[in-house]
């Protein structure tokens, strides 16, 4: 038996556990509360994964929380067309926004070119680099 004060590292499934719980306190407290995970992928001929974006449905937003693409298949408009097919599934789902985060060396000028506004950014996170909060209204 695991002593109840112990703190332990916990697994995906238990993850996944505390998510749901997590979920079910706030549809809870929250009228019309919602959460439903959106993941969308392209595949080359081979079948294999070559971008992704992974993503949820919150209420009336969606939170982008992976986009990437393979670095032999950046320059192609791989993350516009997953990230368009993102906000028209947000619309559909009456989300007045989407909201997301990237660091500076990932793609902050990437996101404003698609309309996405800097709403803060924490400097000196990572280390020499600068962590970015960004949303994007679908009015």
């Amino acid at each position: 038996m695991i002593d109840k004060s112990e703190i332990v590292r916990g697994t995906g499934e238990d993850a996944n556990v505390v998510r749901n719980k997590l979920i079910a306190f706030n549809a809870a407290h929250v009228p019309n509360g919602r959460y439903e995970e959106i993941n969308l992928h392209i595949k080359n001929e081979a079948g294999e994964i070559i971008a992704g974006l992974n993503s949820a449905v919150c209420w009336n937003w969606m939170e982008v929380d992976i986009l990437w693409v393979a670095d032999t298949h950046r320059g192609q408009g791989l993350g516009k067309r997953l990230l368009e097919e993102a906000e028209r599934i947000a619309r559909a789902n009456d989300c007045a926004f989407v909201k997301l985060n990237t660091f500076s060396f990932q793609a902050p000028r990437f996101y404003q070119k698609h309309g996405y506004q800097v709403m803060f950014m924490i400097d000196e996170a990572p280390a020499g680099q600068q962590h970015y909060y960004l949303k994007k209204d679908l009015e």
